[in-house]
């Protein structure tokens, strides 16, 4: 019954039909109505330190993100290759594996992704040659114990065992002759990925970018900077007495605070609105015409400043997007003023697209028609708030994505830091490595690094949390109905007397091949036990043929779909499956090869 149960999931693990969430639940219901399991049994991976960490780990990732850290390390990195496109290679494939070493590695090319291409396309070479190669680097990056899950799963399996644990950096040796010879091979395999149709491929609409939208709504010259002075008539007052846009045609945009005591200099900034009330210092964003703007700042005592859209860009708090006018939104026919847009949204309309012309004058009476776009300005809180008011109007492009993509820059110390502490206390072993990545986890929120718990919730990738939890106890009922003890045993005696060696090359190779079908966390759940009982039952160290499981369950190039990154790259890199076979078979194969006879000279039976 229970190798029926792992073989349907099996197929529908393959079939991509169903999500391997779902057939994980259902395979983990399954053993338990048939009674194979326990309750508890078949709820153990719930509280397994290994989905614990995973969470953790997540959250980690995500403050390592969120504030930039990993993009800045990777970029000025990069900047040492310059133009040559072979050190461009080497370099992206060293720093996707570096980064990929202490974070999942779908996070790390998504970070990776657009610095490549962006770098692909200032320098005039193929993008195709390095995406690829990047996807596989991601997972070649095995120098540390939470670079992927499978190494998890393996130390898991040892502390179950009673045997000595791994260090942190006890996968390093392993990660450099993996990312070595995947280097080596992709040097050469990746020139097949280059062809000549590579600048007709078609992109998906994206969202625009800030640069965009001050190019098409002529911000550049529509948008200024100015300083108020303590001697200024606008100080202590509020815009609603200022009456700045009936006054003067001009619209107040952002207001910066500047610190107001001596030991407080941290600056503030708010979206401007009527009850925004001006203190001397402040900086001010204006939008509207030179000539209207020229006036307000001669009558009100104002300095003119350099404005750049950097300056008065998005911010971790403040933003940009569109909003698309309804046909039946009762904005229609009214004015900017009439229609209180910023008192019932809280938001400032800027400005004005109608019909491919774009407005940027005094927005107070300028009625809005069906199919106008506006170009909005506020929080990222408020502005994705507009979402519900689906008669209205909708947003173009996705602005709660556009806030996610906003780094936090000014905390990635605080990113550094935090990582580089939960790093020294598992490599110390001061407490359970479960509990510094959990300690690092509340810390990333605590101290800003991720804006709250909520982004924290969201950053974790629950679909896979759940599959391993569910697929966990899928080894147990292994150990329980005899099938570990059977397939071990097949592989030990069935085969013939084929020694340590052959017994390693046979786990890694049949990891190898159920990881094209399966999950990798999966497939090394269910090998690492029956790895260990084999070694075990010829009398040998069970290390080799456990780093065997996880290295040859990370190192799956073959397909598109064995893991994330692999399918990341696929669209944007224009490959085809057929790019993969002849890629990332050769490589598979190479690795595999050489692990059989480096893991005995690193581990040795």
């Amino acid at each position: 019954m229970t190798l029926a149960i792992l073989i349907v999931s099996c197929v529908f693990f393959m079939s991509g039909k169903v999500r391997s969430d779902i057939v994980a639940l259902c395979a983990l219901l399954a053993l338990l109505i048939f009674g194979i399991l326990t309750p508890a049994e078949a709820l153990s991976g719930f509280a397994s330190p290994v989905v614990i960490m995973m969470v953790g780990l997540f959250v980690v990732g995500a403050g390592i993100f969120r504030t930039g850290l990993a993009k800045m390390i990777s970029s000025r990195i990069l900047r040492i290759g310059g133009k040559n496109e072979n050190v461009l290679f080497v370099l992206v494939m060293l720093v996707t594996a570096l980064i990929g070493a202490f974070v999942s590695n779908t996070g790390t090319v998504a970070v990776m992704l657009p610095i490549v291409m962006s770098m692909a396309a200032s320098s005039g070479i193929s993008s195709s040659r390095y995406l690829m190669p990047m996807a596989f680097a991601s997972s070649m990056g095995l120098f540390t114990l939470i670079s992927t899950p499978p190494n998890l799963v393996i130390q898991e399996a040892l502390v179950d065992a009673g045997m000595e644990p791994l260090g942190f950096f006890s996968f390093a040796p392993v990660g450099a002759v993996v990312v070595a010879v995947g280097i080596g091979v992709l040097y050469f395999l990746s020139r097949l990925l280059v062809r000549k149709d590579e600048g007709k491929r078609n992109e998906k609409r994206k969202a625009k970018t800030l640069a965009e939208l001050v190019e098409e709504y002529n911000l550049v010259h529509l948008s200024f900077q100015v300083e108020v002075p303590a001697a200024s008539p606008m100080v202590g007052r509020s815009l609603k007495e200022l009456r700045i846009g009936s006054l003067y045609d001009v619209s107040v945009g952002r207001i910066i605070h500047a610190p107001q005591t001596r030991f407080r200099r941290i600056t503030t900034e708010e979206v401007a609105g009527p009850e925004s009330v001006i203190l001397a210092g402040d900086v001010l964003h204006l939008h509207g015409s030179e000539e209207h703007v020229d006036r307000l700042v001669a009558e009100q005592g104002l300095v003119a400043t350099e404005w750049s859209p950097k300056s008065s860009g998005e911010t971790a708090d403040t933003g940009y997007a569109e909003a698309f006018i309804m046909p039946n939104s009762h904005l229609i026919n009214h004015t900017v003023a009439d229609s209180r847009f910023r008192e019932l949204y809280n938001v400032n309309v800027l400005g004005i697209k109608r019909h491919g012309e774009y407005d940027l004058g005094d927005m107070r009476d300028v009625k809005m028609h069906a199919g106008d776009s506006l170009l909005i300005q506020g929080t990222w809180d408020n502005i994705t708030a507009l979402e519900e008011y689906t008669d209205e109007f909708v947003l173009l492009g996705q602005p709660e994505k556009r806030a996610a993509r906003v780094t936090l820059d000014r905390k990635a110390p605080m990113a550094a830091l935090i990582m580089a502490g939960m790093i020294l206390l598992m490599v110390l072993d001061v407490i359970p490595g479960v509990a510094a990545v959990l300690l690092a986890a509340v810390f990333m929120v605590l101290t800003g690094c991720l804006r709250n718990m909520e982004e924290a919730y969201t950053s974790i990738n629950w679909a896979s949390v759940v599959l391993i939890a569910a697929m966990i106890p899928m080894s147990t009922a292994f150990d329980k109905t005899g099938i570990t003890a059977a397939i071990s045993g097949f592989l030990l005696h069935g085969l013939g007397d084929i020694g340590p060696q052959g017994l390693l090359a046979m786990v890694y190779f049949v990891t190898s091949l159920t990881t094209m079908f399966i999950s990798n966390t999966a497939t090394a759940v269910l090998f690492a036990p029956i790895a260990m009982d084999a070694a075990l039952r010829m009398g040998v160290s069970p290390y080799p043929f456990l780093f065997a499981v996880a290295v040859s369950a990370s190192m799956c190039f073959a397909s598109p779909f064995s893991t994330p990154p692999n399918a990341l790259v696929m669209s944007a890199g224009g490959y085809r499956f057929g790019d993969y076979i002849r890629v990332g078979l050769p490589l598979q194969v190479v690795m595999g090869v050489v692990m059989i006879f480096v893991l005995p000279l690193l581990f040795p039976f």
